[in-house]
């Protein structure tokens, strides 16, 4: 897919998990999510902290510090408008498609083309709006090329005995029998398209 097109899609991924982050009220941050080692806290701690490794890797900065859980301070919705900001910004560089990025929370052995290290962000995006929307009972809608090109990714992920290791970045696959759309991108990635009713 050209770059552009991507940037467009990821931008409409992750401004979509913004609309519904800014909806949230400050005792939704204990609620359990579908991810579940984390508390809508947790997971927002975690999609801040991607966000900025993200837009450092767009700028060739392969430290991992970038990569460390950040704090969401006193308004963490505005803590990660910050961060959405950031690495829309950083990936909208006019130069992006030559850049080369490190991501070392994947590996320190190479380094990632802008392709494939922003459909990493956008597939993680989709579901991690996902993630939100069910964490709050709030519906979530996608363009149909935000969903066609997600499952086209969420399709090549490999499944297997890498998804149980830790840090995996997505559980093994369930069942897909007769799911579509985001349903079916969810369940690619490890989700139980029914949760928290699973």
């Amino acid at each position: 897919m050209p770059i552009n097109e991507l940037r467009i899609l990821d931008a409409l991924a992750t401004r979509t998990s913004l609309d519904l982050v800014a909806r949230l009220e400050p005792a939704d941050l204990a609620k359990p999510t579908p991810c579940e080692a984390w508390t809508l806290h947790g997971l927002l701690a975690h999609m801040t902290t991607q966000h900025l490794g993200f837009a450092a890797a767009a700028n060739g900065d392969g430290d991992p510090d970038h990569w460390k859980l950040v704090p969401l301070g006193e308004d963490p919705v505005a803590t990660y408008r910050e961060s959405v900001n950031k690495v829309l910004n950083a990936f909208a560089a006019n130069d992006i498609a030559d850049r080369k990025f490190p991501l070392p929370e994947f590996t320190t052995e190479f380094t990632f083309t802008a392709e494939q290290a922003i459909g990493f962000h956008f597939v993680d995006y989709v579901v991690h709006a996902w993630d939100v929307a069910r964490t709050l009972r709030l519906p979530i809608h996608f363009q149909r090329e935000v969903l066609d090109y997600a499952t086209r990714i969420a399709e090549s992920v490999p499944d297997g005995q890498s998804r149980l290791e830790p840090g995996a970045a997505f559980g093994p696959a369930a069942d897909t029998t007769g799911l579509s759309g985001l349903d079916r991108i969810v369940a690619l990635l490890g989700r139980s398209p029914h949760w928290p009713d699973h």
